[in-house]
């Protein structure tokens, strides 16, 4: 999630994504120039591995508000981003891609196969928020431009493929919004059966460290409770080198590399 969110073109001129949707496509475009603009999307990332530490705020429509730390080791693998996430005594390790897969070391000690929906420390951020499987599926209508919060970006409705055990009973597609200048995804609507967003997942600022801009804010609500969970990124460390063991899933107990202290900057 945090690749396709964060990794922008560096000649980017604003980091404020705060205005609401104001046009949407018109639904008449070009499915081969869809095609590409999709292809030129997975093929943009952090360039190099990286590390983040982050606050997810836990906001309920009722009840009380909590927030939670954790941070995140990157790096691309052979078939897509590859993620180790830490959040409170929770451990994953996350695999994006067309075949995502993702594992939790348990207190027990066991590392065990996660399941797309589970939920990470009782967040409104699921694995399949993370993953974000959507953004690979094969079916895919290109609508065009959209203006979203004051910006163009590409619109794309794209439909699960065929034997698909959504981890939201009743999906039926996610609509994808692409800034055409940052080449970064800035909202994704997972929709039900009618067509309706459930629940959405928007790109609120942006933060420059070196000449890589990267997500600082992103809200995921659910769109039925009304419920709502806020990441803000805190501190990054870019250009790292990790070990590829590190994102082995019989490694996922193991105490992760060591950040050079020299290599974090805070936000």
């Amino acid at each position: 999630m945090l690749v396709a969110l964060a990794a922008v073109v560096a000649s980017a001129q604003s980091d404020k994504f705060n205005r609401p949707m104001d046009s949407v496509a018109a639904g008449q475009a070009d499915q081969n120039e869809g095609a590409r603009i999709l292809a030129d999307f997975h093929r943009a990332g952090i360039a190099g591995d990286y590390w983040l530490s982050f606050e997810l705020h836990v906001m309920p429509r009722q009840g009380a508000e909590r927030t939670v730390s954790g941070t995140m080791l990157g790096m691309r693998g052979a078939s897509g981003p590859l993620s180790r996430l830490s959040v409170a005594d929770q451990h994953w390790l996350i695999e994006s891609g067309p075949q995502p897969e993702a594992w939790i070391a348990r207190a027990t000690g066991e590392i065990t196969p996660a399941a797309a929906g589970q939920t990470v420390a009782g967040t409104g951020l699921t694995i399949f928020d993370l993953q974000m499987p959507f953004l690979y599926w094969r079916d895919f209508v290109y609508e065009g431009l959209a203006k979203v919060r004051g910006r163009p970006t590409h619109s794309f409705i794209l439909r699960p493929p065929p034997g698909y055990v959504p981890p939201q009973p009743g999906l039926t597609g996610v609509r994808v919004l692409l800034d055409v200048q940052f080449q970064a995804m800035v909202q994704a609507e997972l929709l039900g059966a009618k067509g309706v967003a459930e629940k959405s997942i928007v790109l609120l600022d942006l933060k420059k460290v070196g000449e890589q801009w990267l997500m600082k804010t992103i809200d995921v609500r659910d769109l039925r409770s009304r419920d709502k969970t806020r990441l803000t990124v805190t501190a990054a460390a870019l250009s790292l080198t990790l070990p590829v063991e590190t994102f082995a899933p019989g490694n996922l107990r193991a105490t992760p590399p060591a950040i050079p202290p020299e290599k974090i900057v805070r936000f």
